[in-house]
């Protein structure tokens, strides 16, 4: 997939646990690791204002494009 989710990352830099974020957030830990290890299809837009907030950072510091290579 082109998106790449960096929520490890951030919550490496912010020194926080998905448990953590979990918490502060109000989104299940499953819901969290499904976007942590970049198997989610889809995120609501009022789940990424969250995190963001949580994690005090953009949209574009948790999302990343990246080009599919073709055979």
């Amino acid at each position: 997939m082109p998106i790449i989710v960096n929520l490890d990352v951030m919550l490496a830099k912010r020194k926080m646990t998905l448990s953590q974020l979990s918490g502060q957030v109000d989104v299940t830990l499953a819901n969290l690791s499904v976007l942590k290890t970049n198997k989610a299809k889809a995120v609501r837009f009022s789940t990424l204002e969250a995190i963001c907030r949580a994690l005090d950072c953009q949209p574009g510091d948790l999302l990343e494009y990246t080009e599919e290579e073709t055979p």
